[in-house]
C-alpha cells in the first residue's frame, strides 16, 4: 500500500494552449526554445529534490 501524496488530490491546472509558431521569427523561436530549456531545467531540479526528500523519508522509516 502506498501513501497518497497531497499534491495528487489537488486539481491540476489546465494546460496552456501551445504557442502559434508560424508568426514567430527565427530569433523569436530561438528565444522561445531558450525559455523552455530554462523551464525544463527548473522542473528537473524539482524532480531531483522530490526524489531526495523521498529517499530521506524512506531511510528514516526503515530504521
Amino acid at each position: 500500500m502506498s501513501a497518497i501524496d497531497p499534491e495528487d488530490l489537488m486539481p491540476r491546472p489546465a494546460k496552456p494552449a501551445p504557442r502559434l509558431l508560424d508568426p514567430m521569427s527565427v530569433e523569436e523561436l530561438e528565444s522561445y526554445i531558450a525559455e523552455m530549456e530554462v523551464e525544463i531545467a527548473r522542473v528537473r531540479a524539482a524532480i531531483e529534490a522530490k526524489r531526495g526528500h523521498r529517499g530521506v523519508a524512506e531511510a528514516l522509516f526503515r530504521r
